[in-house]
């Protein structure tokens, strides 16, 4: 191996000791902050990219012939042309798990915020009001209401612990799982429609695929429990929001949290365009700005893991979590 130090791009924010890690090792050019650089300026020289929101096509990757791996910091791949690094002979990493207790820990913060009208009691408050409409407030406590998971990946299983910690019953939705394991963790395998009816919360947590765009629409809506509540920490296209509004308006719908919306994106100005009344007039809903994942703790664990597969590479290793093998190493 060449004796030149390699060059490592850093697209996004992530977790200081990740750079201080890199930095030990590398030439590290970031492209945030008070001194980011463009990678268009430094693509001849990178070796490596551990990239988080921003897009790598086609034009970036043909631009960077020594480039070797781009280490995703989490696990969506939407972002990074597949074809061109496989063409290219280039790595692409993901880091599955890392973040998985942080976005659980997020579902249930946003469920309890909407179950005990956490966010409307603040506001009212802030406003100078104590006692008047008070009743107005009145909340429901979680246990022995029912969760309902759309999937049951690493999040789901999470989430799952920490709703029968709480009391809850368990519905699980998930073509994937066996009976066995839902059953090895308290729950009740359901298809969607029982999934849909009989939760009192109904947490999101499948992939965005065409099968699974606005699984939860208008339909499903009608379904549910009177004063249900929604959480969707997973893919915005899994719900159509013009149906949630809808839902949430009429007071068929308890309330949702959103952690990510359909039309996501990093420039965003208006959350929810199409919405008729501002985000303040809806007090059963919340939105935060797809931040499951970012805890000091998961920036940290992924962060790390995605260094870790850079280098594994560097070192002419094969890396964990590849969902892209160049061909010439490919089995």
């Amino acid at each position: 191996m060449s004796s030149t130090v390699p060059t490592i791009y850093v697209s996004d924010p992530v977790h200081d000791s990740v750079v201080a890690a890199l930095r030990a090792e590398h030439t590290v050019h970031l492209g945030y902050g008070p001194d980011a650089v463009d990678y268009a300026t430094v693509s001849s020289d990178v070796d490596a990219v551990l990239l988080r929101a921003e897009d790598f096509g086609r034009d970036k990757i043909e631009a960077s012939p020594k480039l070797r791996i781009i280490a995703r910091h989490g696990v969506g791949t939407n972002n990074v042309d597949l074809d061109a690094a496989r063409e290219h002979g280039i790595w692409v990493t993901i880091t599955p798990g890392g973040n998985s207790r942080a976005v659980a820990e997020h579902v249930f913060a946003l469920t309890l915020t909407l179950a005990r009208k956490v966010a409307a009691g603040s506001n009212r408050t802030r406003d100078g009001i104590w006692t008047e409409g008070k009743s107005e407030l009145t909340g429901i406590e979680l246990q022995g209401r029912t969760l309902g998971l759309l999937g049951l990946g690493n999040i789901g299983g999470h989430v799952a612990e920490i709703g029968r910690a709480l009391g809850m019953d368990l519905l699980v939705s998930d073509p994937a799982v066996e009976d066995s394991t839902v059953a090895a963790i308290g729950g009740r395998r359901v298809d969607l429609d029982e999934l849909v009816s009989g939760s009192d919360v109904l947490s999101l947590h499948a992939p965005l695929v065409p099968s699974t765009r606005h699984i939860i629409g208008s339909a499903q809506f009608d379904r549910m429990r009177p004063g249900a509540l929604l959480i969707n920490t997973s893919r915005g296209g899994l719900v159509d929001e013009n149906a949630l509004l809808s839902a949430l308006r009429s007071g068929r719908l308890g309330g949702a949290g959103l952690d990510v919306l359909d039309a996501e994106s990093t420039e965003m100005r208006d959350p929810l365009p199409h919405n008729e009344l501002p985000l303040d007039e809806l007090d059963n809903l919340i939105v935060t700005p797809h931040i499951g994942g970012q805890t000091d703790e998961a920036l940290s664990k992924v962060g790390h893991a995605a260094v870790n597969c850079i280098q594994q590479v560097l070192a002419g290793d094969t890396p964990e979590n590849a969902v892209v093998a160049p061909a010439r190493t490919a089995a």
